[in-house]
């Protein structure tokens, strides 16, 4: 069988798993009780993660380099990402949001890779001289992997937001620090106590998992002036992409000094994380859409 062809049956599959293992996700979360729904939806995403690590190794053996140089490329990579990320987070946290929140990511990603990019996009084609380097594999794949945990982690402060309905929640006195006599208080104030453990319990997800993608954030801006000064002889040239990493690192400071110094909760670092988001898509994809500055070649991240 062709190896592109292979490859695209690989995407589809892992595409159409991500599709039915959303609704597992989904359904997991109204019908709490049934517990093969969870482990059916955990070796969904395992499956899932091995099909894209398939491809992206069957890309690399074939064409002779590590498949992150342009659009296509960085889409399945990011997809790869977001679900090893769910898989090791689910793993620590036990927590069934995770995947619920990440898969639409996921299933938009691999869909816009698959479907929507022409067919000259996913070509493989020679790597330009700027990208025959090692710190192509350093650089761009450790940004990858920190951009699937900054999204991930956003998202859950996205919903945060949601469920509080933006509302100022303050956590003292929630059910995770006092005893609630379900015989003593009304129905109202249970619901009230679970409301509170569910917020409480999203923040602090949000914090963990957003803690673990900045440091591989600052790690790749680093790495990124390391080869940047190799292939153009400046540690920094303010080119967009360049300029928008940095946007990015420093909303997430703003968010990680807030949450560190205890300064705020719950809502404001909500805000933050969710301006993230955006921006996180704005360094990604949107700069590129713009064709100009230095990571333009090859729809390059």
């Amino acid at each position: 069988m062709n190896s592109t062809i292979l490859e695209n049956n690989l995407i589809n599959i892992a595409f159409l798993l991500i599709l039915i293992t959303l609704f597992i996700y989904w359904l997991n979360l109204i019908i709490t009780k049934i517990e093969i729904l969870k482990k059916i939806s955990k070796i969904s995403t395992f499956i899932i993660n091995i099909l894209l690590s398939l491809s992206l190794l069957l890309r690399w053996t074939t064409n002779h380099y590590f498949p992150l140089s342009n659009l296509y490329e960085s889409l399945i990579f990011l997809t790869w990402g977001l679900t090893l990320m769910q898989l090791l987070l689910e793993e620590q946290s036990k927590s069934k949001l995770i995947g619920a929140v990440n898969l639409p990511i996921a299933l938009f990603t691999l869909g816009f890779a698959s479907l929507s990019l022409p067919d000259e996009l996913k070509q493989a084609s020679p790597l330009v001289p700027a990208l025959r380097s090692n710190w192509l594999m350093m650089h761009v794949s450790i940004m990858m992997v920190s951009y699937a945990s900054l999204i991930i982690g956003s998202l859950l402060s996205i919903l945060f937001l949601i469920i509080s309905k933006g509302q100022n929640i303050n956590f003292q006195g929630s059910a995770y620090n006092k005893q609630v006599n379900n015989k003593m208080i009304l129905n109202y104030d249970i619901i009230k106590e679970n409301r509170l453990s569910l917020l409480e319990s999203i923040d602090n997800l949000s914090y963990r998992i957003i803690g673990l993608g900045f440091p591989l954030l600052t790690i790749g801006i680093i790495a990124g002036a390391v080869w940047a000064n190799e292939a153009w002889g400046s540690y920094w040239s303010w080119d967009p992409k360049e300029t928008w990493a940095l946007i990015t690192w420093l909303i997430f400071a703003i968010y990680l000094h807030s949450r560190l110094n205890k300064s705020w909760e719950g809502k404001k670092p909500a805000i933050i994380a969710s301006i993230g988001f955006i921006v996180v898509w704005i360094c990604y994809l949107g700069v590129n859409f713009l064709g100009r500055g230095l990571h333009s070649y090859g729809w390059i991240f």
